[in-house]
């Protein structure tokens, strides 16, 4: 018969302070499992509910937004001539210029020169202007509930301008874009 040997004092508290740093380890690890799903999920919800992020795809907002720059919009928020806006189009989501409001007439000279009201529209986020490609009759008046939009490089951008897009109706709109969040070199809010 083998002789077996008792553990001494010693090697029983160490065997005990093992059990309980795998207890406090197990425990410690699901505390942080369960607040990285919580933060997880409350980021979900404020992007979706509060906070749209939107990834910038083509170069119709050049050289305010370049291709493949992340922004922050702002849900149900006020927006006023010259704030961009996001809006869903053909199960896409779109980014241009607010230029003018329901009821306002819009014409676009032959240079690209933008009139609301008659008045010529101060456009200092433009590089050039450009009819672009255009085939409504001008002097042009927006309808009710809609709004008439424009990407900022104007040569390329299909927009209002345009009867393919026309003018967005309000239930379309994502909201304001207040902030780029991407490239890191270029964080800050958008003008």
């Amino acid at each position: 018969m083998e002789e077996r040997t008792l553990p001494t004092g010693q090697q029983l508290k160490e065997e005990l302070k093992w059990e309980q740093h795998k207890g406090d380890y197990g425990r410690a690890l699901r505390s942080t499992v369960y607040f990285l799903v919580v933060v997880a999920a409350a980021a979900v919800l404020a992007a979706t509910l509060l906070f749209p992020v939107l990834r910038v795809t083509g170069t119709s907002m050049e050289p305010s937004l370049e291709n493949k720059q992340i922004v922050l919009a702002l849900k149900n928020s006020d927006f006023k001539r010259g704030d961009i806006v996001a809006f869903y189009y053909n199960n896409k989501i779109l980014l241009k210029r607010v230029i003018a409001f329901p009821g306002e007439q819009v014409d676009i000279r032959s240079d690209g020169t933008v009139y609301v009201g008659g008045e010529p529209l101060q456009e200092p986020y433009l590089v050039e202007k450009s009819l672009g490609e255009c085939d409504l009759e001008f002097p042009y008046q927006v309808p009710d509930g809609k709004i008439f939009v424009m990407g900022d490089h104007r040569a390329t951008s299909v927009d209002s301008r345009s009867s393919a897009i026309g003018c967005i109706s309000d239930e379309f709109i994502v909201g304001k874009v207040v902030l780029r969040v991407w490239p890191l070199q270029k964080i800050g809010p958008l003008a």
